[in-house]
This record gives C-alpha cells, sequence and structure tokens, in this order.
C-alpha cells in the first residue's frame, strides 16, 4: 500500500513540474485583456479598420512566438521575458493607437 502511494505522489509531482515548465498564465491572460481592449476601441470608434487590423496582426504574432516557445515542452525564464517584451509594446501599441487624434471619419 505505501509502495502505491510513494509512486502517485512521485507521478503527481512530476505532473505538476512539466505543466508548471509549460505554462505561461500571465501571458495568457494579458494576450485576453489585450484582445479585449481592441475589440473595446473599435467598438467606441477609438481605433480605425486599419488600426485594429494592424494591432490583431501583431497579437497573432505573439501567439505564435508563445506556441513556439511551448513547443519543445520547456518555456525558459528568457522565453517567457521575450514574451512579456513583445506584450509590454503591444499594450503601448494599443494604447497609443486608441488616444491618437485619428477617428473612422478621417
Amino acid at each position: 500500500m505505501k509502495k502505491h502511494i510513494l509512486i502517485f505522489s512521485v507521478l503527481s509531482l512530476l505532473s505538476v513540474a512539466l505543466y508548471a515548465q509549460n505554462a505561461t498564465p500571465r501571458a495568457n491572460v494579458r494576450q485576453k485583456a489585450q484582445r479585449a481592449r481592441i475589440a473595446e476601441g473599435r467598438a467606441d470608434g477609438d481605433l480605425t479598420n486599419k488600426e485594429a487590423a494592424a494591432l490583431n496582426a501583431q497579437q497573432r504574432h505573439i501567439r505564435r512566438s508563445e506556441r513556439r516557445a511551448k513547443s519543445d515542452g520547456t518555456v525558459t525564464v528568457a522565453e517567457k521575458r521575450k514574451l512579456e517584451r513583445k506584450q509590454d509594446r503591444a499594450s503601448r501599441n494599443i494604447r497609443r493607437a486608441k488616444n491618437n487624434s485619428v477617428t473612422p471619419n478621417n
């Protein structure tokens, strides 16, 4: 019985460790929030079609980078930093596009 409990415990810890190395929950939350900000800007009229398309393309690029980082089974610290920098840049671009003087009617 003790042997079964030990084996189960080791397997549980191993699966948690493997998941933690491949997980990017912070990136996923930021990605969702940025997509919502783009949709909100489009609905409010703060973003033109062209601006929204460019911002969505940037979000697709970030998602591809995240998938590429996960492809080998481990997301390194450097890869996480790179994803975060890309998301910081995207966030700045969203803010600038929403607050510039370009309107859909111009």
